[in-house]
């Protein structure tokens, strides 16, 4: 696998640092930063830690951008759950969904992902989302963010679309 590290220089340059700045912030030297920006050089994981700091990133974020330079291509797949339909889209970090449903279409505990968190964005109609202590009916337009651990219900007030994006937690530890 191969990696290519000018990202530190797009990153370096997005918040208008020079080298020099990088350098005293993390206490590389300048000629080992460039090195690594222009792909000279293979990176200890103590210089990477150092230099994600700078930007606000984990160190494994900075090795995903190193990694990861295009674009990901994926293709929904359908299925049904009660009388919605979804459709979906899987990425590693992220699954996207839209569903339409009928007015009294309900969908009783949803796929578990214990590890995610859940948005739900009501584009059309009205529905409403049931958490253990909670109940939330929501117009066209409003979202609700909760932990996609909890068990939870949606219900079709009105015929409704809704996106809804399961998130992955950052690392806890």
């Amino acid at each position: 696998m191969s990696f290519d590290f000018s990202i530190v220089r797009e990153l370096r340059k997005r918040a208008n640092m020079t080298l020099a700045d990088v350098s005293e912030r993390t206490g590389i030297s300048p000629s080992v930063i460039s090195k690594l920006e222009r792909n000279q050089t293979a990176a200890e994981l103590e210089t990477l830690f150092r230099i994600s700091r700078v930007f606000d990133l984990n160190t494994t974020d900075l090795i995903a951008l190193a990694e990861s330079r295009t674009a990901q291509k994926a293709r929904t797949d359908e299925y049904e759950s009660g009388e919605f339909h979804f459709q979906r889209i899987t990425y590693n970090n992220v699954r996207a969904f839209r569903a339409v449903a009928p007015k009294g279409a309900a969908v009783r505990r949803p796929e578990i992902h214990a590890d995610n968190f859940e948005l739900c964005w009501v584009v059309s109609g009205q529905l409403m989302i049931q958490l253990p202590k909670e109940r939330h009916v929501l117009q066209a337009g409003e979202a609700l963010q909760f932990d996609g651990a909890l068990d939870h219900t949606y219900e079709a007030l009105e015929n409704t679309e809704v996106l809804i994006i399961h998130l992955k937690k950052g690392k806890r530890f």
